[in-house]
């Protein structure tokens, strides 16, 4: 599968990468690659089963329906994240780049089965899927030129919206409620103590631990994370008892594709906004990784996510986009190597071929995975912070556009229903607080772009629109 360039020769930041060759292009050691992928696969995975479970209840599928829904979202995030960060042709980021099926098409989604016919639900949301998913195609090389647009002052703004963003995330792990819907729940003293213990044990093996010890800290975490959940009960185990051993769901299994232009419209959109999150996530990333994101990557990394769009309405999965969760597991183990995600993706295809495997990681109890998820995303939001300190905030139209875009990207976190009330195509872009911080962030920049695109030298950079 790997067509990828000659590999570029900028400076790696960790140690122990071949001569010459980029940390992203060294293929690590087999256990490497097997313990990292897993690393990876634990930090998302819920990420991937929220989606159809919540869209399968929306439309009333049964149990082993729902299970078919979650294995092909699972098959198709393998199968995207091997084309990302392996690349074919010009397709793919080539980058540590995880894919997967986006929560920013859950509410649109959920209205389009609403409006539906009975048992025409699937059909009309997998036609809508798959027109987005060839515009996505199309655009991206178009699209992929905002990347000229996304100076330090607007990358860094965004890279630590992604990271702050997710706090819910971690949040509604802790407490039970939820990915991403902790509301006012009471939180349970087994929940907070599970997710203090994986946390600590993070933390511990960040300052005792060294070399590849250090790099599966959070694995270490999840593990003691999930042997003490256990006496705590918080371990379910009967979804293992539950699942098939092998299962594959055939192309268009839920009926063929029907197309209505509402439908279609709105998931349009709901494209543009995950191909915005995705385009800031492959910045976030190649500043971790110290292999800037230029246009030929962004528009390789957007179309691939078009392409995985298109299969996923095919096998019966969604919008397909970049996890920005995974960003932050980059930046805190420092496995910089695309191969490791790869291996990721791979492992992804099989827990889509076999169900039983997908329920074995789904035994990881979810206090201990948003313990240590407050490590991976405040991260990513520091890392928006060093991004930042390339800009110069003394400047006060500097700080205007940061202040002014953190909370305009920061309020759909705080308030989710604050927009609701805004017409669809508003209220889907808005409702991502990222794509509603970013779009912010450029243009205040356009605005004020003779006095805000300021490098660290002092030296104004003018753009071209």
């Amino acid at each position: 599968m790997e067509t990828s360039r000659e590999a570029e020769s900028t400076p790696g930041r960790n140690a122990g990468s071949a001569p010459g060759r980029h940390p992203v292009d060294v293929v690590p050691p087999p256990f490497q690659l097997l313990a990292g992928g897993l690393q990876h696969i634990a930090a998302m995975v819920a990420g991937v089963v929220a989606p159809p479970l919540i869209v399968g209840a929306a439309v009333g599928l049964s149990t082993p329906e729902t299970v078919m829904l979650i294995t092909a979202s699972l098959f198709t995030a393998g199968l995207a994240t091997l084309l990302q960060s392996l690349g074919w042709w010009k397709f793919g980021a080539r980058l540590p780049l995880i894919n997967g099926g986006s929560f920013a098409a859950v509410g649109p989604i959920l209205a389009i089965a609403k409006d539906a016919a009975p048992g025409k639900a699937l059909p009309v949301i997998f036609g809508a899927t798959l027109v987005a998913g060839a515009m996505a195609v199309f655009a991206a090389p178009y699209f992929s030129r905002l990347h000229r647009f996304f100076p330090p002052i607007v990358g860094g703004t965004v890279i630590s919206l992604i990271g702050l963003s997710l706090l819910p995330v971690a949040l509604g792990w802790i407490s039970g409620a939820g990915e991403g819907a902790m509301g006012e729940a009471h939180v349970p003293l087994k929940n907070l103590a599970d997710a203090a213990f994986a946390l600590v044990v993070v933390l511990l093996c960040h300052r005792f631990l060294k070399g590849f010890g250090r790099q599966l800290a959070l694995l270490i975490g999840l593990i003691a994370g999930s042997l003490l959940g256990w006496p705590l009960g918080l371990l379910d185990t009967a979804p293992v008892h539950s699942a098939a051993l092998v299962g594959f769901i055939p192309p268009w299994h839920f009926g063929a594709p029907e197309f209505q232009i509402g439908a279609i419209v709105s998931l349009c959109i709901v494209m543009l906004v995950v191909m915005t999150e995705s385009t800031a996530t492959m910045i976030a990333l190649g500043e971790i990784v110290d292999r800037p994101a230029e246009e030929h990557h962004i528009a390789g990394g957007l179309r691939a996510a078009g392409i995985g769009t298109v299969l996923a309405s095919v096998m019966g999965g969604f919008a397909c986009g970049a996890f920005a969760q995974n960003v932050g597991l980059v930046a805190l183990t420092r496995m910089y190597s695309r191969y490791v995600v790869a291996a990721s993706g791979a492992l992804l295809v099989l827990l889509g071929l076999f169900p039983v495997a997908s329920a074995v990681v789904e035994l990881v109890p979810k206090p201990a995975l948003g313990g240590t998820g407050l490590v991976l995303f405040g991260t990513v939001a520091a890392s928006g912070i060093r991004t930042l300190a390339k800009a110069d905030l003394g400047d006060p139209i500097n700080s205007l556009i940061v202040g002014v875009s953190l909370f305009i990207g920061m309020t759909p976190t705080v308030a989710p229903s604050f927009y609701a009330g805004l017409p669809g195509p508003f209220s889907i872009i808005l409702a991502s607080g990222i794509s509603a911080g970013c779009v912010t962030a450029l243009v205040l920049n356009q605005l004020f772009r003779n006095r805000s695109n300021v490098l660290a030298t002092g030296t104004a950079t003018p753009q071209n629109p």
